[in-house]
């Protein structure tokens, strides 16, 4: 049987043998609210800080972790280290850790390493990947960290778990070489990988995180290039800049992640450029 509403001039509101009345104070209730437990679905997009791990430049290779702050604008600051000086890594974040995964020092490295997101403290070394390899592309589940194609890692799809610190194991292939920093999107269901240098460089490829199986070629994104950033939305997948032999591109393409489509061109970067790090809130 429906539960009747009524609602009486004196502004109140009664639900079957129920009355809601509202006050300066806000609205007071004479029953009992059923509370239900829901949980929030876990998103690999952040809310709370940007890091950065490793890199290559002046004065040379570093084993830095940096932290900025995602509600106010300001620097970053020193939180840690790595295990060793490397570039070129791939990273992945659970609910709880960020992890840095391969990379060069400048020989290629197949170690994955993890730090927590709740304390600021140094990397630990929590496993190793299937290859050694270097600027690939990474993607996040709820569950697992991957790792898609790269110098080194030619076609192979690695996964690695986050609930228990453990090496990661071979769960499928790319649809063509990738090396050279393509980008890597994640929806909630899906790992892509987008451009590359690959024998067909527009390629849009997508795995699935349920199960493990080999990518399929899903799309394509407006230009041939590679050395791309990727970004994703929960939405959208996102790929910028590059490199077209020569030049360096500004594009920002976009392809959807509900359906099996080519991307297009939404917009352009400040300025043309290639080999960047991706992030998104």
């Amino acid at each position: 049987m429906a539960t009747e509403i009524k609602f009486n001039a004196d502004g109140t509101i009664n639900f079957g043998d129920y009355t809601l009345t509202f006050t300066e104070e806000g609205f007071e209730f004479d029953g009992a609210i059923l509370a239900t437990e829901y949980e929030i679905p876990y998103s690999f997009q952040g809310s709370v800080s940007g890091y950065m791990s490793g890199r290559a430049g002046v004065p040379g290779i570093t084993n830095t972790i940096d932290k900025f702050p995602f509600a106010v604008d300001g620097d970053a600051t020193d939180v840690g280290d790595l295990t060793a000086a490397k570039y070129g890594t791939m990273s992945q974040s659970s609910e709880v850790s960020g992890y840095t995964s391969g990379g060069q020092t400048p020989s290629y490295t197949n170690t994955i390493e993890k730090f927590p997101f709740s304390t600021d403290t140094n990397a630990t070394d929590v496993g190793d990947l299937t290859q050694s390899r270097s600027r690939g592309a990474g993607q996040s589940s709820a569950a697992s960290g991957y790792i898609s194609g790269g110098f080194g890692g030619d076609t192979t799809i690695d996964k690695f778990p986050f609930a228990s610190d453990g090496n990661a194991t071979d769960v499928g292939d790319l649809t063509a070489v990738a090396n050279d920093a393509q980008g890597g999107q994640s929806s909630s269901e899906n790992g892509y990988t987008s451009g590359g240098d690959t024998s067909q460089k527009n390629v849009i490829d997508k795995f699935p995180f349920a199960s493990d199986a080999n990518a399929t070629d899903v799309g394509d994104l407006s230009q041939a290039r590679n050395q791309t950033t990727g970004q994703s939305s929960t939405e959208s997948g996102y790929n910028s800049g590059g490199f077209v032999s020569p030049p360096e591109v500004n594009t920002i393409d976009k392809f959807p992640f509900a359906s099996d489509a080519n991307a297009t061109d939404v917009g352009d970067l400040s300025q043309a450029g290639y080999r960047g790090a991706g992030q998104q809130v």
